[in-house]
């Protein structure tokens, strides 16, 4: 199974030349938040519309995480209630290993000022929490 994260482009390419990984999210680290924030393919236009509105999506990217290779490098997926209604997101705990990256996908706004999210058709990536 594979999660989304969006990540700015700066601090992936940080992370892909050798500096790792840690932004949990917007202005927050890891070691800020305890944890990287991430979601499903159903979560990302609302993550997108919710934290991002004001960002340039053009400065940013999707990065399809598998969720195997995470555990494997001791930065395990667990998916905690948040907000009221208790939805799930996937969160890891740990630094993002580079190599759990599957893909690193272009996000933009459309002329509208939507967000238009990446196709992630064939890359296994989760549509909701598990069962």
């Amino acid at each position: 199974m594979r999660i989304l994260h969006l990540a700015e482009r700066a601090d992936w390419d940080r992370a892909v030349a050798g500096g790792g990984y840690r932004t949990s999210t917007r202005g927050q680290s890891l070691d800020d938040a305890g944890f990287l924030h991430a979601c499903t393919t159903a979560q990302l236009a609302g993550v997108l519309e919710r934290y991002y509105a004001d960002a340039d999506l053009g400065r940013h990217v999707v990065l399809v995480v598998d969720v195997d290779l995470c555990a494997a490098a001791g930065s395990p997926v667990r998916w905690d209630p948040v907000g009221p209604a208790g939805e799930r997101f996937p969160h890891v705990y740990g630094p993002l290993p580079v190599p759990a990256v599957v893909a690193a996908l272009p996000v933009t706004r459309a002329p509208d000022g939507r967000a238009v999210v990446p196709d992630v058709a064939g890359l296994d990536v989760a549509g909701a929490p598990p069962e």
